[in-house]
């Protein structure tokens, strides 16, 4: 299969035909695994539920569309993970899914909800929010490819595009759960949030990954009371737990690096005092002096 597949590739480069290339590791002709990509496929299909959705004016069941592709989405790579199903086909498929579910689709729920007044500064930021969201897709395959050569792999770098899609969403659902009625800012907030959130995605910034997170497996007993009140909060008021979970983790990248930053500048004037420090107590003034005059 090798000798066969290094044939084919120096007849293309004789050839110079330019077409990208087929990695020989999975041949499409032995079949794909049915299981994880049925379940990208549900996801798919729920994003693309929720642009009709929202075309018919359902907004709450658009924003509701794009919460159960999430779900799909996160079950998708730990079944084929727990299956050894895992390929490059899944690889790709589920990018291109994630691109309609939680880039297109809820950039079209911003748009109709409360972007259309704005005219062409809201379809722009429509439209920037989804090539963000594209851009943020391509740059986790290469990473991806990257940390699994590299062994690493226990954070993201910029702002997952399924949170981006899961901050739209539930700001969707709190707004009908708080009322959904009267002046609102939403055609405000909403541009501001859909320039930010395009901004993070394709930012530097770094995310905790839920799968860098080690967990012990036995843990103290206020751990399960605590689990047990959030499960009852979320099951009383999951509009505002969803907004208030995505939102602090759409800011707690932000907030990590501008703590950092202090923190490393912190660290900058510590050093410069202790340098002094040491160099008076090595020079006496008077010789500084003379050294400083001499210069």
């Amino acid at each position: 299969m090798r000798r066969r597949m290094r044939l084919i590739r120096r007849r293309r480069e004789r050839a110079g035909d330019g077409a990208p290339e087929r990695l020989p590791n999975e041949p499409l002709y032995r079949g794909v695994y049915l299981l994880p990509n049925l379940i990208t496929t549900c996801g798919l299909l729920a994003g693309f539920y929720s642009i009709i959705a929202t075309v018919d004016g359902a907004f709450e069941m658009a924003a509701i569309a794009i919460m159960v592709a999430g779900v799909f989405d996160g079950l998708d790579g730990r079944v084929a993970r727990l299956t050894k199903s895992t390929s490059r086909f899944g690889v790709e498929y589920d990018s291109l899914a994630d691109l309609i579910a939680f880039g297109v689709a809820p950039g079209v729920l911003a748009y109709k909800w409360a972007l259309e007044p704005w005219g062409t500064w809201g379809w722009l930021a429509a439209a920037l929010f989804v090539a963000c969201g594209a851009l943020r897709l391509a740059r986790f395959n290469v990473q991806a490819e990257a940390e699994v050569a590299s062994g690493d792999g226990d954070g993201f770098i910029g702002l997952p595009i399924p949170a981006a899609a899961a901050t739209v969403a539930s700001t969707v659902l709190v707004y009908y759960f708080l009322g959904g009625e009267g002046a609102t800012h939403k055609h405000i907030i909403l541009l501001v949030v859909i320039y930010a959130l395009a901004g993070l995605m394709v930012s530097s910034i770094s995310y905790v990954s839920p799968k860098g997170v080690r967990f012990n497996p036995r843990q103290p007993l206020w751990t399960l009371v605590a689990l047990i009140v959030g499960l009852g909060l979320v099951i009383a008021q999951p509009q505002i737990i969803f907004f208030t979970a995505f939102l602090l983790y759409a800011l707690s990248g932000p907030v990590a690096w501008i703590l950092g930053r202090l923190g490393y500048r912190g660290y900058r004037e510590r050093r410069r005092a202790r340098v002094r420090a040491d160099d008076s107590r090595n020079h006496p003034t008077g010789t500084r002096r003379g050294i400083r005059r001499i210069g």
